[in-house]
């Protein structure tokens, strides 16, 4: 590896330097596929063993899991605590489930360099799941409240009573949805209205995900996502790699109909990330315990912000919000960062942060900045694929987003990475991730 050129150091005196010593995630598989048959907790655990196996760290050493996930299955409510047990770690060992959307894992890594800062644990494992193959669908309330009821009825005659209540809309599910609680708007239609405010047109987002589908197949081929380990699942194949790549061409993705506003609308299957199912699992510790422990650090996890915005028009500017402000905290600029991993949630979306970034007008009329931060270049932007192609399960994707920025820092003989995520609620979050010296 190249070696890096910065030598400016984030070091904080009197607070412990948090490294990331491994990340791994099992394969990232489209979601009615492969796992249709798992749990989340199934997944999970095949990543927290995936790191065990990789890094041989004593399960004893471990001193807290945290895993993040957003659509929660009803029988394991806290998955870190269950896929930590499935996976062999000592029983004695906390675990909690965060959740704050697609930046779940992200919040999960940072509780997890908060506790390892603060001198609480030396070594934490965070992570991140989701299964969009099988997600809790419930009776309507009306059916709830019934059926409460009946369990708690003594009689024959109460129970009669109460099921003659019981009327044909009853029976009507309750499906999740991937739509703002507070504005009741579906995120698509939210990134479809931000593609059109910055007037980005429906080739523009086309391109944008063949080139991430492009980067991605290239990356896969040539073996550079390192994080990714095999999955034997039960009853089924081995799986060894992604299955969402599909680089196409402009005139097949130009044939697909609008997904949300129809029917002029821009954002399409073919731009957007699809349903996905996976795990991640990253392995933090303080420098000094993992220089005791023989480990050679992959990097440091320097300064983090989290951001919030107005919903309903900003639900998707996170990264625009959370670059400059987490730049300033570490006294960096633009241009002193060598790699940026920002999630895809659409082409739209990430399109339209690049324009707001790249916009004095924005930084003054929304952001109370004097000028813009400057959009990164796309050179060193997403250049191994983004979720738009490796995929998106909602809950892990932040560590596959710090650990191939690390990565790439390695082979690319970077110094600084930045790491950006937009989330449901308007939330937001970005991250510094630093080369550890070679």
């Amino acid at each position: 590896a190249v070696q890096p050129k910065s030598k400016k150091t984030l070091t904080k005196s009197g607070v412990k330097n948090v490294v990331v010593v491994e990340g791994v995630r099992i394969p990232f598989l489209q979601s009615g596929t492969s796992y249709v048959d798992l749990m989340p907790h199934d997944l999970a655990r095949a990543a927290l063993q995936g790191l065990l196996n990789r890094t041989s760290v004593p399960r004893d050493v471990v001193d807290y899991i945290v895993y993040g996930t957003v659509i929660q299955e009803v029988k394991t409510s806290n998955v870190a605590r269950e896929a930590a047990l499935g996976a062999g770690f000592s029983d004695k060992t906390p675990a909690h489930t965060v959740t704050m959307a697609c930046i779940s894992s992200n919040q999960a890594m940072t509780t997890g360099v908060g506790m390892i800062a603060a001198g609480q644990c030396d070594v934490v494992v965070a992570g991140g799941v989701e299964l969009m193959s099988d997600v809790p669908i419930r009776h309507s309330r009306k059916m709830r409240k019934t059926m409460l009821t009946l369990n708690r009825a003594k009689t024959l005659g109460q129970k009669l009573s109460l099921i003659s209540k019981i009327r044909p809309d009853y029976f009507a599910p309750e499906l999740p949805a991937v739509a703002e609680f507070s504005t009741s708007e579906t995120m698509g239609h939210s990134a479809d209205r931000l593609a059109a405010a910055f007037a980005i047109s429906r080739l523009e987002q086309d391109e944008y995900a063949l080139r991430s589908h492009t980067l991605a197949k290239k990356a896969q081929d040539g073996g550079l996502l390192l994080d990714v380990v095999p999955f034997k699942v039960p009853g089924k194949d081995t799986v060894t790699k992604d299955n969402g790549i599909r680089p196409s061409s402009l005139e097949q993705m130009g044939k697909l109909k609008p997904a949300f506003v129809k029917p002029f609308g821009t954002v399409t299957a073919a731009n957007s990330s699809f349903l996905t199912d996976g795990a991640s699992a990253i392995l933090l510790m303080s420098e000094e315990k993992a220089l005791a422990l023989g480990y050679k650090p992959k990097a440091y996890l320097r300064d983090f912000v989290y951001v919030s915005q107005d919903p309903k028009d900003q639900l998707l500017l996170g990264p625009t919000y959370a670059t400059p402000k987490v730049l300033e905290k570490a006294g960096l600029t633009m241009a002193d960062i060598d790699v940026f991993e920002f999630h895809e949630a659409f082409a739209g979306q990430i399109l339209a942060n690049l324009k707001a970034m790249d916009s004095d007008w924005f930084a003054q009329n929304y952001m109370g900045r004097k000028s813009k931060v400057g959009a990164p270049p796309l050179e060193k932007f997403n250049t191994w694929g983004g979720s738009l192609s490796l995929g998106h399960p909602f809950g892990a994707t932040g560590c596959r987003l710090v650990i191939t920025a690390a990565h790439r820092l390695k082979k690319e003989g970077g110094q600084y990475g930045l790491v950006a995520a937009c989330a449901a609620g308007g939330q937001g979050h970005a991250m510094l991730v630093e080369l550890y010296p070679q």
